[in-house]
């Protein structure tokens, strides 16, 4: 498929990737009324659910995936919830193992690439909710679960029309590496601060699971991946993990029509972040690689934040 050429045209002081990751990050306010729903898993775990609904009924859904240590109130989802909502799509923000506000009940968690959970939330929504047309749409660590979930099934359910993964880390160890540079290490160590509160209180529920001197070796979110995520969910070390998760090898085998924006300003996106070859060489795969945008940022003077009014327009056209 062509790469699509983007008209996302910022304000100026957002031009700057920095400012628009920062804002869209932590000064957006979006108001929207939620439900929520725990369903168990089948491992005896639970997810927490939380619903917005169209003025009327409908049996299309959105289903949106948050990022690292996000949740199902961040603006970056309930601001494409509340706009599918407003165009009579219901949605359903997804909050993973342990972010919901409560721990999860296993000591292994959520991950880049656990689409196992991906696939029960779906078969909730088809079995037990009854939605005939599913659009999925992730948020970087959510991106890349939604891309490897297409990419490595044969059986993707009819129900699944469309999907848009904004910010994607296609490469995990590419984006490990960018977050690990001297521009990214107040987010680096954010994310660090709020992994490391949460994995001190798994600790405290499961010490004989690991130990408070390995935790104090961890000094960067590598550390973590390699002390915790990998062997928590099965894989020999961080270089495994990354390896085995990262969605552009699944990116090929992708029969679901796709759109994936990437700022070229993303700090968080190495080159290998940006699938040119993999686009051209997939007609289900659409591509967008804006200028501006920074990391889950895109932001407009318009209600809602470009990446989303960008979603709708693609549903919209896969549905016509």
């Amino acid at each position: 498929m062509p790469i699509l050429e983007s008209t996302y045209k910022p304000p100026f002081y957002f031009k700057n990737g920095f400012i628009s990751t920062v804002y869209s990050g932590l000064l957006r306010q979006v108001t929207l009324k939620q439900h929520r729903e725990r369903i168990t898993l089948s491992d005896g775990d639970f997810l927490d659910l939380d619903w917005s609904h169209s003025k009327s009924k409908t049996n299309k859904l959105i289903i949106l995936l948050h990022g690292l240590e996000g949740h199902g109130q961040r603006p970056y989802v309930t601001g494409p919830a509340q706009l599918f909502n407003a165009n009579g799509i219901d949605a359903l923000c997804v909050n993973f193992r342990g972010c919901s506000g409560e721990q999860n009940l296993k000591y292994y968690s959520y991950h880049s690439g656990a689409t196992s959970d991906l696939e029960e939330v779906i078969d909730h929504a088809i079995h037990v909710k009854h939605y005939d047309h599913i659009f999925l749409k992730g948020l970087s660590l959510g991106a890349n679960l939604i891309l490897k979930y297409l990419g490595e099934r044969r059986d993707v359910p009819p129900n699944i029309k469309a999907a848009v993964a904004v910010s994607v880390p296609c490469s995990l160890s590419g984006s490990c590496e960018a977050l690990h540079t001297i521009k990214n290490k107040p987010f680096h160590d954010r994310f660090l601060k709020d992994l490391l509160k949460r994995l001190r209180e798994k600790q405290r529920r499961f010490p004989n699971a690991l130990s408070i001197s390995e935790i104090n070796t961890i000094k960067t979110l590598k550390d973590f991946d390699n002390v915790y995520t990998s062997k928590a969910h099965g894989f020999k070390n961080a270089r495994e993990y990354y390896d085995k998760n990262s969605c552009l090898q699944f990116l090929p085998h992708i029969k679901t029509p796709v759109l994936i924006i990437n700022a070229l300003n993303d700090s968080f996106l190495s080159p290998e972040c940006f699938p040119v070859k993999e686009a051209k060489n997939n007609s289900f795969l659409h591509l967008e690689m804006p200028k501006y945008g920074g990391h889950v940022g895109f932001i407009e003077k318009k209600d809602f934040y470009y990446n989303e009014r960008r979603a709708l327009e693609f549903i919209k056209t896969v549905l016509n």
